[in-house]
């Protein structure tokens, strides 16, 4: 194995998961809906 091949790796892996977790944090919450009967009275 090259040096440094683990620290590398790591590396790529952290800054791949920081970015996920920026982008995870920007996106708008969905908002449940909740359905209603048509006839309120059932």
């Amino acid at each position: 194995m090259a040096d440094n091949y683990l620290e590398r790796h790591q590396l790529e892996y952290e800054e791949r998961k920081k970015n996920w977790l920026r982008k995870k944090r920007h996106l708008p919450k969905q908002k449940k809906i909740l359905e209603r009967p048509d006839d309120e009275a059932l």
